[in-house]
């Protein structure tokens, strides 16, 4: 029950997020309840693959590539849906932001609820 709560949350804050966002375009709910589950999948399988192997560079640059490899995941979602859709490298970076604080805030409104 839990999960599909989060998950809720997670494409309510996709939905919040992209209203804001000129340059982030979500189709719809659905849209948005189908990329908060890839999103979730490419989170839990492919990003710590990717962050192990890109170590020596996060270490060089003091965690700041973590943004980019954040970015470039929200991108590929984006090419893997094709309602969902992005103009540009910095709006994909500027929506993970963007997404990681209401996604934040709706949880921790939320968990109180619950």
């Amino acid at each position: 029950m839990k999960i599909l709560i989060h998950w809720l949350i997670s494409a309510i804050a996709i939905i919040i997020s992209a209203y804001f966002l000129k340059g982030v375009h979500v189709d719809g709910f659905m849209t948005a309840l189908i990329i908060a589950i890839v999103l979730g999948a490419i989170n839990g399988f492919i990003r710590p693959i990717l962050v192990f192997l890109t170590l020596p560079i996060t270490i060089v640059t003091l965690g700041l590539f973590l943004l980019v490899l954040n970015t470039l995941l929200i991108m590929l979602v984006a090419a893997i849906i094709p309602s969902f859709t992005l103009d540009g490298f910095w709006w994909a970076l500027i929506f993970g932001i963007v997404l990681t604080f209401v996604n934040t805030i709706l949880q921790s409104i939320f968990k109180s609820k619950i």
